[in-house]
């Protein structure tokens, strides 16, 4: 078998076998493949695409081209959460807690950010003393006892799509689904879980621009886990306006806190328990209804509260600012942005505002880049508000001002303020799942 075979094949759009498929994810790990073949066979695919048996049996591949996680030891059935990624998207936070209580085990690895905001890790180490580096030992001995931990992924987690990636983003071959979905899916199966709930956003703020898209990207994703034997079910929702009011690492733990008290924005709300109770239907909990309650109730108890006080504490956090004894610090600096006119906001150009808060010091550019746990924005209105001139929109905290006049011209030019008040979509757009598409859901 050699590479110049399997690119030709590709470049025709011929199927590839398991075989083929394996012996291109273990060579090229492995660096007998070279970049300039890898990028011509990632092309090929850009070009041509893949069948659903060829993805499904690429992202096995690139899962099982390092560690895997086996929770096997944690009774019960362990479903996992993913998020194609957005502004503002807190959800591990406050759903993970939600489902633990309830009598699922969440045992969630995370990632940092590379991007606009800070990843979920990024987040949660923006509470004193946590940490997120645990010992997998430490991470299943945890859940064993308090149901729930939220930790960083392991170094060798799937090596071969963080060599796959760092390829495609050289090489303009990012945006192909398959590809795509097989990157996100890898992570999922080496982790562990035995079932898995995806939110796949889409809109402004979102790397899938419109609602076809996503549940094409969806239902792929589904399938793949079809094909790894773990049931998966997909939400399509909405990233046409920032999720909740704040973004930004700290401040997204305050506003986390505030649903988990029954408090916050509406919409987060409504997502995370949507999130929640497809998590505990695929438990085996109840009906999606059955489900929604749980999830609430969970909320209204305080009972999802206190879990996660319970997690921060056994990961070396003070779980005095989780309870409301210490109040979180924000940004030496401020600055407000106003409506230039009056009217209603008829459209927000939400990655600007996530690019906005990666300028302020929220999110990096490069690996290394160090992230200001305190940068941050708060938003005081959101798509759909009426608006008077001189209102403020946002405010920007920040620590270093060195492009701040850029944060703030992003900003300024992400809101669109018109006569007429625009259509804001629910949260959820559509159900995904292998038996089909559902276009509409409630609210629970």
């Amino acid at each position: 078998m050699n590479m110049i075979d399997l690119i030709n094949k590709k470049q025709h759009g011929k199927s590839l076998t398991r075989d083929e498929i394996r012996y291109f994810i273990s060579e090229y790990v492995a660096g007998s493949i070279p970049d300039y073949q890898a990028a011509a066979f990632l092309m090929a695919i850009w070009f041509t695409g893949m069948t659903s048996q060829e993805t499904g049996e690429l992202t096995l591949a690139m899962a099982e081209s390092g560690d895997q996680i086996d929770l096997s030891e944690i009774p019960g059935i362990k479903v996992d959460k993913h998020s194609t990624g957005g502004v503002g998207d807190k959800t591990t936070m406050i759903v993970a807690p939600m489902v633990a209580v309830c009598g699922v085990p969440v045992a969630k690895m995370s990632g940092r950010g590379l991007g606009h905001t800070g990843g979920t890790i990024d987040k949660l180490e923006a509470i004193p003393g946590l940490s997120t580096e645990l010992e997998i030992d430490q991470f299943i001995s945890q859940v064993r006892e308090i149901n729930l931990a939220l930790a960083g992924q392991t170094a060798n987690l799937a090596p071969a799509d963080k060599k796959l990636y760092a390829l495609r983003d050289v090489t303009s071959t990012v945006d192909q689904v398959a590809l795509i979905a097989s990157s996100i899916m890898s992570k999922k199966l080496a982790s562990g879980a035995d079932k898995i709930v995806l939110d796949v956003k889409t809109g402004s703020g979102a790397f899938m621009k419109t609602v076809d898209e996503a549940i094409a990207l969806a239902q792929i994703m589904v399938n793949i886990g079809e094909h790894a034997g773990r049931e998966t079910v997909a939400l399509v929702t909405d990233m046409d306006r920032p999720l909740g009011m704040m973004i930004g690492n700290s401040l997204e733990v305050e506003e986390s806190l505030q649903v988990l008290r029954g408090e916050g924005p509406a919409d987060l709300a409504v997502l995370c328990r949507q999130l929640a109770a497809n998590m505990l239907y695929l438990a085996g909990r109840g009906s999606l209804e059955q489900c929604g309650q749980l999830a609430e109730e969970a909320v209204n108890s305080g009972r999802a509260l206190e879990t996660f006080a319970l997690m921060v504490a056994a990961q070396g956090g003070d779980a005095a600012y989780i309870r409301g004894e210490k109040t979180f610090d924000r940004a030496s600096q401020s600055y407000t942005v106003v409506a230039a006119s009056s009217g209603f906001v008829h459209f927000i150009e939400t990655d600007d505002i996530g690019r906005a808060a990666g300028l302020l010091g929220a999110g990096r550019s490069r690996k290394e880049d160090a992230i200001d746990p305190l940068a941050g924005i708060i938003l005081h209105k959101t798509l759909g508000d009426r608006v008077t001139e001189g209102e403020p929109l946002v405010t920007l905290y920040y620590n270093q001002d060195e492009q701040l006049r850029e944060a703030v011209e992003r900003t300024e030019g992400a809101f669109v303020i018109a006569d007429e008040k625009a259509k804001v979509r629910p949260m959820v757009l559509a159900r995904v799942t292998a038996e089909g598409v559902e276009m509409t859901c409630s609210d629970l």
